[in-house]
């Protein structure tokens, strides 16, 4: 009898741990923290597109994972881009 609750045991925890296994979450790495990763600069209006929104919001660091040095670095960017006009303050237009 010990040894089928000790085998049903080591069963629940094997599968609790394969269903901890499952949830497992994902780490994405900062699109530029890396070698060829390219430089935040308020000029380059096709890559600031790319972190602001449809209504002109700039996307934050959760759902673009942009690390907070370069989060701040970006935001700057778009902030100086827009002040120069290079990029609308509304948005994209229909």
């Amino acid at each position: 009898m010990r040894n089928s609750r000790s085998q049903d045991n080591n069963r629940n925890n094997r599968n609790n741990n394969q269903k901890k296994q499952l949830f497992t979450k994902k780490f994405k790495s900062c699109p530029f923290s890396g070698k060829h990763s390219p430089k935040i600069d308020y000029k380059n209006v096709k890559l600031l597109e790319r972190y602001i929104s449809e209504k002109g919001k700039i996307i934050p660091s959760r759902i673009s994972f942009v690390s907070s040095s370069k989060q701040r670095l970006l935001s700057k960017a778009i902030k100086k881009a827009r002040t120069l006009a290079l990029i609308s303050h509304v948005g994209k237009s229909r």
